[in-house]
């Protein structure tokens, strides 16, 4: 799945990089906008497409070469030197936990994923539910298949399907008629498909700054092509147009599912108007676009049919490397150590795994002279032969699988396939009785691909149990990062008995994987309570215990302790929610800079302007040379609109001295939306 995903992203990247440079300036607005949703679409059906094996860039496991195991000559080579000079390689369980690590973590990716694509896609849910009864609650007036639903308040016009979303009262007639025939024009050409696209994209792209700037330019485009096709109109002059957008210029904007009138874009739809029209000859841009999609085909897709390779005999041969490098047959260097030996087996030049026995599991290990040795487990015999001188020895290895065994495990319902199964099973050591240890948990329908990683981590009957106590339902793939982990039954009954409701074991291994114990969450309770406790019993805290717990994390993740609350209590901050708590901590929002502005006589402002203050990085500093113009009675959100539109001083005085000389910033925000470069 996330191969898929990153490789959708990369598409939707490249495309949009390339739309950026070569067709964004074009006049072409009918064609980029069938480029726009086109490249959408390819760049989630692409990945699954094959490609022919001819055509293909990418290579597979199949195309290489089988390098087959040569035996060591005892007579030529020094069995001491050929031990000293095998590099020491991690053994076949801590290669397990190794590889157990990164599936778990992998497996965080996943789960953090969907749940952005779970919020996202009730976000998407939610505007069109909000939208839908906005349509069907207020006042309509019928205008042919247009609905035209008429509102208040300070908000700017937009449409959605078919339906114009409208203040009638703040428009003169002329304005409120070219306002009418925009949003018609975005409904004739059916705007509000792009837009839904663009929306669903954003659902399963979340984590893609590209697929977001993706969405603002195909906006962009569907404006230019509204905007092109007013000014074609012979009862429209294009200065009226022009400073009817400024007129409707409005604080509030409408939810990211419709069609917009006017927006932040302003300033380039305007310039895009008074723009020269694209020559024809430059359409040849737009045919980079196919072999930049068969270029990534080729390199990423999945070849149509794979190759084999054919041994002496003409049939194919399947490559036997296990995951971990080790082969059924190889060579062999030991060395005893005490009452174990550490064997690195050998099965060609790069492939090597090195793992530690009990010497009481060795028969007949020959001491200083060439001779045969066993170590049998349930799964299958290896059979060893070479020699040893002093502690340390070499030879080849081959293992062979038990019949028997198979039997007894395809009863059990695990199927091993082949060797290479029995080989991973018998390095292992996973015995019939821990498969029905699982059994008799009620863990029925079990594969091979699970129980390895849970005998690697030696996930035993008595454990289980422990957690089962405490999470009855635990499901058998929980138990393998439960363990890695750390997680026992002691620490589940501390979450407990702080007062986390959900203990799943998904919210658990969360938990535990960001350092968060008992301590943490009631230190967390214990400063919502004293939040409370200072405001006579009224719980100031706008989210709820459940939206505590899920709280708890981003907390924890963003280090905000109790020391951090407290430190904006003492500046009489005491009923901040977690939500502020947590944007305030993302932006570095300080008691001092807090301080800066109470200094400056900005006594009781409130959280969610803080916020917005140091996202727009407005200083005291600031305010006082907007002050130094002329305007005394400023406010605060003038002030952030005037540096989000980059209304600054400088381009004040600039304007002053162009004999623009207002006594309202707002009117010089609106100013500003019309400068040019």
């Amino acid at each position: 799945m996330i191969p898929y995903i990153l490789y959708t992203a990369l598409i939707l990247s490249a495309c949009f990089i390339f739309y950026k440079l070569l067709l964004q300036k074009e006049t072409f607005f009918h064609l980029n906008r069938y480029i726009l949703l086109s490249c959408m679409v390819l760049a989630f059906i692409l990945p699954l497409v094959p490609v022919p094996q001819q055509l293909s860039l990418r290579k597979t496991t199949a195309e290489k070469d089988i390098t087959l195991t040569k035996t060591v000559d005892d007579n030529a080579v020094n069995t001491s030197a050929a031990i000293e000079k095998t590099p020491a390689r991690p053994t076949i369980v801590e290669e397990t936990k190794q590889v157990i690590n990164v599936e778990f973590l992998l497996q965080c990716l996943v789960y953090l994923y969907w749940f952005g694509v779970v919020i996202f896609g009730l976000n998407f849910l939610m505007q069109a539910v909000i939208l839908l009864f906005r349509a069907n609650s207020k006042s309509v007036i019928q205008d042919g298949k247009f609905r035209i639903v008429e509102i208040t308040g300070d908000k700017a016009p937009c449409s959605f399907a078919n339906n114009i979303f409208i203040n009638p009262e703040k428009y003169e007639w002329e304005t409120y008629n070219q306002i009418l025939d925009h949003e018609k024009i975005h409904i004739e050409q059916k705007h509000t498909i792009d837009l839904l696209l663009a929306e669903i994209v954003l659902v399963f792209q979340w984590f893609n700054p590209f697929a977001w700037q993706w969405r603002k330019a195909l906006e962009t485009n569907l404006e230019f092509l509204t905007d092109d096709q007013m000014l074609r109109q012979d009862k429209v002059e294009k200065e009226s147009y022009q400073f009817s957008l400024l007129k409707v210029a409005a604080p509030q904007f409408p939810l990211s599912l419709t069609t917009n009138y006017n927006q932040s874009l302003l300033k380039k739809r305007i310039i895009m108007m008074n723009s020269k029209k694209s020559n024809v000859h430059t359409t040849w841009k737009y045919f980079f676009l196919v072999p930049l999609m068969v270029l990534f085909a080729c390199l990423f897709n999945q070849p149509a049919a794979q190759s084999q390779t054919l041994n002496s005999g003409g049939e194919s041969k399947q490559d036997t490397a296990l995951e971990n490098g080790m082969k059924t047959d190889g060579n062999w260097f030991a060395v005893i150590k005490g009452s174990t030996i550490e064997i690195t087996f050998k099965s060609d030049e790069n492939d090597n795994s090195s793992s530690t026995f009990q010497l009481s599991e060795i028969n007949n290990l020959p001491r200083d002279k060439q001779g045969e040795f066993t170590l049998k487990r349930e799964a299958g015999t290896m059979h060893f032969t070479g020699k040893f001188e002093g502690d340390r020895g070499m030879g080849t290895y081959k293992f062979s699988a038990d019949k028997d065994y198979r039997t007894t495990m395809s009863k059990e319902g695990v199927d091993l396939k082949n060797d290479e199964d029995f080989l991973v099973f018998f390095m292992i050591n996973v015995k019939v009785s821990y498969v029905q240890m699982l059994k008799k948990n009620g863990y029925n329908d079990l594969d091979k691909d699970q129980i390895i990683p849970l005998a690697a981590l030696d996930v035993n009957e008595a454990y289980i149990a422990s957690i089962k106590k405490a999470i009855p339902d635990i499901d058998l793939d929980n138990l393998v990062p439960f363990k890695s982990l750390g997680i026992d039954k002691t620490f589940i009954e501390e979450i407990k008995n702080s007062g986390y409701k959900d203990v799943s074991a998904s919210n658990i291994i969360a938990l535990k994987s960001q350092g968060i114990d008992a301590k943490y969450i009631n230190d967390f309770r214990s400063a919502k309570n004293e939040s409370k406790n200072e405001n006579n019993g009224e719980n100031t805290v706008s989210s709820s215990e459940d939206d505590d717990d899920d709280d708890i994390i981003a907390f924890k993740a963003l280090n905000i302790d109790k020391a951090f609350v407290d430190s904006f209590k003492k500046i009489g901050y005491t009923n901040i929610s977690n939500s502020d708590l947590i944007a305030m901590k993302s932006l570095n929002v300080t008691p001092e800079y807090v301080k800066s502005f109470q200094n400056a006589g900005y006594k009781n402002i409130e959280a969610e302007n803080l916020i917005a203050l140091k996202s727009q990085n407005i200083t005291p500093e600031l305010i006082k040379e907007y002050k130094s113009l002329g305007f005394d009675n400023l406010d605060l959100e003038e002030v952030v609109g005037a540096k989000a539109t980059g209304t600054t001083p400088s381009f004040i005085k600039s304007m002053r001295s162009k004999g623009h000389d207002f006594k309202s910033l707002e009117k010089y925000i609106a100013l500003k939306a019309l400068a040019n470069n």
